[in-house]
């Protein structure tokens, strides 16, 4: 048996060296195997939708989203969404970064989630309850050195819930890697 295959083998080696596919094949028609991959597709899938995201992303945000990184952290009374610019010196890309959070402060504690449910083509888990709480959950805006935060807090166990709903869809939809544990 181990000769049969020793054979095989070097069949196929011979094959390959010689620029020929092996007998079997021959009549194959070559095949995509990156197409016929379903891991391949649902990746490839994964990576157009994340693509997608990120473009809707920088027409909602004002900014890029490859020079930028998100944050978003979870607490015990609501959590934090913070964006920071990667170069410490793009401060134009601070400035934007400051002036989306800005407006996202005002537009969450009006009920107003127009963007992300723009950028991600969806409503994203907890935006009903959080937009129906809203007088509930306080919004803080604050600057950090490379761009800024929003402070979420509430004392509500709904408005909780929805606002831990909708930071771990943010954590997941932006792959940032953020911890899902509430700290």
């Amino acid at each position: 048996m181990r000769g049969l295959f020793a054979t095989a083998v070097f069949c196929l080696a011979a094959s390959a060296a010689q620029g020929q596919a092996p007998p079997a094949a021959q009549n194959e028609k070559p095949k995509d195997s990156q197409a016929d991959c379903p891991m391949h597709k649902a990746h490839a899938h994964d990576e157009s939708a994340s693509s997608a995201m990120n473009d809707r992303g920088e027409k909602g945000m004002g900014f890029s989203q490859t020079t930028t990184t998100h944050h978003f952290l979870l607490s015990a009374d609501g959590g934090v969404i913070q964006v920071e610019a990667n170069d410490p010196m793009d401060t134009a890309t601070r400035d934007n970064i400051r002036m989306h959070l800005t407006h996202i402060r005002k537009a969450f504690a009006s009920g107003d989630f127009a963007i992300p449910m723009f950028v991600h083509d969806t409503t994203p888990p907890g935006v009903p309850i959080m937009k129906e709480l809203k007088d509930k959950i306080r919004y803080k805006f604050e600057e950090t050195p490379g761009g800024a935060r929003v402070v979420i807090a509430t004392a509500d166990h709904d408005a909780l819930a929805a606002v831990l709903q909708f930071l771990k869809f943010q954590i997941a939809e932006h792959k940032t890697g953020d911890s899902t544990a509430v700290h």
